[in-house]
Order: C-alpha cells, then structure tokens, then sequence
C-alpha cells in the first residue's frame, strides 16, 4: 500500500507525516500542542490520573507551567500530518511518521 500524499497550492506533491505518539515524561502540559493544532488530536489531562508521576522529567528548565497536567493523543485519526505540533513543542514529546489509508 502506498503512503498518503497531498499536493500543495503550488502543485508541489508532498508527504504527510502524522503524530504517532507522545512522549509523557517529558511533558509539561503547556497546551501549546493543543493550541496550535487545526484538528481534535490532543486532550488535557491529569497526570496522576494517567498515572504518571513517576514518569516525568522534573529538570529545571525554566517553565513554570503546572506540571500536574499532561496532554494525551485524544484522536489519532484526526491527524491530518502538517506537524505543527511538534514545531511548537519546546520538549520534543512528538513522534510522528507517514502513513497509508486506515482501512
């Protein structure tokens, strides 16, 4: 099965490369994910409730966001590749790659 493409305004055909997953432990919850994505991929949650107190990354960074949030991936499928996400995370918790059509 071939990869998704798309063409640009410009006729230019490119790739796709969709968010595949989220990196919990380095995290901060500072919804700048969630902010910038055209779609309903991220959700906001509590971290204990996930879980994951024993996973985050405490360094000091100079973010004084709450760290008792953390986004999660809400809808996978939602995705549509553009990978801004990942351009405004300052903690590089996004992985992402292309894809062929779900069946």
């Amino acid at each position: 099965m071939s990869l998704i493409t798309g063409i640009t305004r410009g006729g230019t055909e490119w790739t796709p490369s969709f968010v595949t997953s989220l990196d919990h432990s380095h995290c901060l919850g500072c919804g700048r994910c969630y902010k910038v994505c055209p779609r309903d991929v991220f959700e906001l949650a509590d971290r204990e409730e996930l879980d994951l107190d024993d996973d985050f990354d405490d360094d000091d960074d100079g973010f004084s966001d709450d760290t008792s949030m953390v986004m999660t991936l809400k809808d996978l499928m939602d995705c549509i590749g553009c990978e801004a996400c990942s351009r405004v995370c300052p903690k590089g918790c996004l992985s992402h790659e292309p894809h062929s059509l779900a069946a």
